[in-house]
């Protein structure tokens, strides 16, 4: 159960945010009503003007050591269950992997 895509422009990464949480941090995967696996992952902030969706590009872009304009989210921008695509030439499996730990 992969919750990332390999794909030419970089990766697909499907994400379940939990905003209003008491720390940052991934939670483990869930799978939705079609089969697709989600990272869970938990932030500070509240959904309003953004701030949620920043904490999780601020998180991802820390954890997996690229730049925040490399992370785009494609689908879900006002929902807790998100798209991302982040575009690199670099390997990222083993570091997306790791953030399972």
């Amino acid at each position: 159960m992969n919750f990332f895509e390999k794909r030419k422009e970089g990766y697909l990464l499907r994400v379940r945010l939990t905003p209003n949480s008491s720390l940052v941090k991934t939670n483990g995967i869930m799978e939705d009503a079609k089969g697709e696996a989600f990272l869970k992952i938990n932030v500070i902030s509240v959904p309003e003007k953004g701030k949620a969706n920043k904490e999780l590009l601020d998180f991802l872009s820390k954890m997996l050591d690229i730049a925040k304009s490399s992370i785009k989210i494609i689908s879900g921008e006002t929902d807790r269950y998100k798209k991302l695509m982040i575009e690199t030439d670099t390997d990222l499996e083993s570091k997306l992997e790791n953030l399972l730990r």
